[in-house]
């Protein structure tokens, strides 16, 4: 049965097409804009949220891209999926922390120097961004000491999660050069060939 994955690689659908090249999964992308097809009716009995992406696998209907991608890990992962228990909790851990302690600094970022006319921007809310993710960078930063994946051993759900949240660093311009070991980390994570594969998905 091939799963569906409505969205586009230029929102959070990328990670969940990360995700699905990554475990191999027989799959189809139904490309979908954020700003005009999310809010079709069509697509809205899917999800009455009106964002992307969401995950069809048969019966089920999921959205949330870290939800997708958690259960694409548990059913679809393999190796990519811890085998212990403690592990699993902690890559739900990881997953959470990701989209809780980056991704709003780097969506205020992106927002206030990026997205927005010049005259809508708020260079403050930016800036705060940038100085608030420091320390979300340094918890990173110290957690790969002696280790090179979130989890200690090889790489898993918990670093493709919390990667394709943080690699919004380098669209936005961050410097991470002060946080070597993360800046290590997330160039190994984002070279995957799985990576090139899902960035070249809505080509």
């Amino acid at each position: 049965m091939t799963l569906k994955l409505y969205g586009a690689t230029n929102s959070r659908a990328l990670r969940s097409i990360w995700c699905l090249e990554e475990v191999g999964a027989d799959w189809e992308l139904v490309k979908t804009n954020f700003m005009g097809d999310s809010k079709k009716p069509e697509y809205l009995a899917l999800n009455p949220n009106g964002r992307v992406p969401t995950l069809v696998d048969g019966d089920l209907v999921l959205w949330e891209s870290m939800a997708i991608n958690l259960y694409l890990g548990r059913k679809y992962g393999g190796d990519l999926w811890p085998a212990s228990e403690a592990d699993q909790a902690r890559a739900i851990q990881w997953s959470f922390w990701g989209i809780t302690e980056f991704e709003p600094h780097l969506l205020a970022i992106l927002i206030h120097r990026i997205m927005l006319p010049e005259d809508k921007r708020n260079p403050k809310l930016a800036d705060a961004g940038e100085r608030d993710i420091a320390r979300p960078l340094k918890v990173l930063e110290a957690h790969l000491e002696n280790r090179e994946h979130l989890l200690g051993g090889a790489f898993s759900i918990a670093d493709l999660n919390v990667v394709s949240v943080l690699s919004m660093a380098g669209l936005v311009g961050l410097d991470i050069s002060a946080y070597p070991r993360v800046q290590k980390w997330l160039a190994a994570a984002t070279s995957r060939p799985s990576m090139g594969k899902a960035q070249a998905a809505g080509a």
